[in-house]
């Protein structure tokens, strides 16, 4: 266990105490949020809360285990295809297996390791574990991701993804048949109450909101086009698996394991084929486009037969 206490600086005042003690003792969120959770952060003799605000020249204490935060290790991936490359940023088309970032927990390849195997270098700014990253995907989704180089490309991004102003655009195979055929889920997205590694609508949860629209349907599933206004953790997934459409060979949200077998799925059907964004230095928009792969167009092809 470490403890630290000291004098919240001005510039912190009216920050929100995960994102401002994450700042000032230099740990990540992740850290810090089960600190609070155990009640380990205490301002002026009060316990805080995750969404509590930080004070300028207030008394702040603060208890956390020390644990050893994930590293990225260089770890080559074939299957990772560059689709666009310059001097701030790198668009890559991820294969399934591959999450977007290290994470406790998990000791498989990464991005930011594939990259570095392959000689890139990329932008220095976020979290140790997640330099260069703007946004994630599913280490069970493929598709396209964006990853900053430069640290004009990291802050514009950054900013871009949180006001909105990307393209994000999933295909997805699910379960059944969506009525109607085109719609928007807005309904948000908190974790499970009973199972921890699992998110699902809570009334709690995070604004959150999905549109789509069916692109071909079959007997026993759909194929549907998603555009994201939000980008919750699993957002897709949750969404519509409450509306009884889980996403084909997506075991820990409800689908059917008996036709996953059958389509030789071994993980969820959820591709992102469009991605769009201003590029931070040209100004100009960018939008990169990507194929399902391999396992994926085999379970179209067994769905249409």
């Amino acid at each position: 266990m470490e403890e630290r206490s000291l004098i919240v600086p001005p510039g912190l005042d009216g920050q929100r105490a995960d994102a401002g003690i994450a700042r000032v003792l230099g740990l990540s969120r992740t850290a810090v949020a089960d600190a609070i959770e155990a009640g380990g952060a205490v301002q002026d003799g009060r316990v805080l809360g995750k969404s509590d605000r930080l004070r300028g020249d207030a008394w702040l204490e603060v208890r956390w285990e020390a644990r050893r935060e994930p590293t990225v290790e260089p770890i080559a991936v074939p299957d990772l295809r560059i689709v666009h490359d310059d001097d701030d940023l790198v668009v890559v088309d991820k294969p399934a297996g591959v999450a977007a970032h290290p994470s406790m927990g998990w000791s498989g390849p990464t991005v930011p390791g594939a990259l570095a195997a392959a000689g890139f270098r990329i932008s220095t700014s976020g979290a140790a574990e997640r330099q260069g990253i703007v946004h994630r995907l599913d280490a069970g989704t493929s598709g396209l991701m964006v990853v900053a180089k430069s640290e004009r490309a990291y802050t514009s991004l950054k900013a871009q993804f949180h006001d909105r102003e990307v393209e994000k655009v999933y295909h997805a195979a699910v379960q059944g048949h969506p009525d109607p055929l085109r719609g928007t889920i807005d309904a948000p997205i908190g974790r499970h109450p009973s199972h921890e590694w699992r998110f699902a609508v809570v009334s709690s949860g995070k604004h959150a909101v999905t549109h789509y629209e069916t692109i071909e349907a079959f007997r026993d599933g759909s194929l549907v086009e998603v555009h994201l206004e939000t980008g919750r953790t699993h957002q897709i997934r949750v969404h519509m698996a409450a509306q009884r459409h889980p996403c084909l060979g997506d075991a820990m949200y409800g689908a059917d394991p008996t036709l996953s077998a059958r389509l030789g799925l071994e993980r969820q059907w959820l591709h992102a084929v469009r991605l769009g964004f201003t590029h931070p230095a040209t100004g100009e928009w960018l939008e990169t486009t990507s194929e399902p792969s391999a396992d994926l167009r085999h379970a179209l092809e067994v769905l249409e037969g």
